[in-house]
């Protein structure tokens, strides 16, 4: 059996998190500074611990992430999902409890 079909490839990358929970913004985004693109398939994981955000707050952090590179079959399995666009919806409410 060809190896490389089940092969996974990991690096350790520095990143930035910018993260906004006001009134106007809510979100979390990672900018990661490696060289190579996150591809198909590949699981991006950043090390540390968990982020609270707390109601009015602003601000950037630099941690590492782990990213898994996916490998050849991963990969197929991916883009083949994505062209059946078998993706389900998730719904969202908000609850003033």
């Amino acid at each position: 059996m060809n190896t490389h079909l089940w092969k996974r490839e990991y690096s350790e990358v520095p990143c930035v998190i910018n993260v906004e929970n006001t009134f106007d913004n809510v979100f979390a985004h990672v900018d990661l500074k490696g060289n190579e693109p996150v591809g198909v398939g590949d699981i991006v994981t950043v090390q540390g611990d968990p982020i609270v955000a707390p109601y009015g707050s602003k601000f950037t952090l630099f941690r590492t992430a782990k990213v898994q590179r996916a490998g050849r079959l991963e990969k197929a399995w991916t883009r083949m999902l994505g062209k059946l666009e078998c993706l389900e919806l998730l719904e969202v409410t908000f609850s003033p409890e």
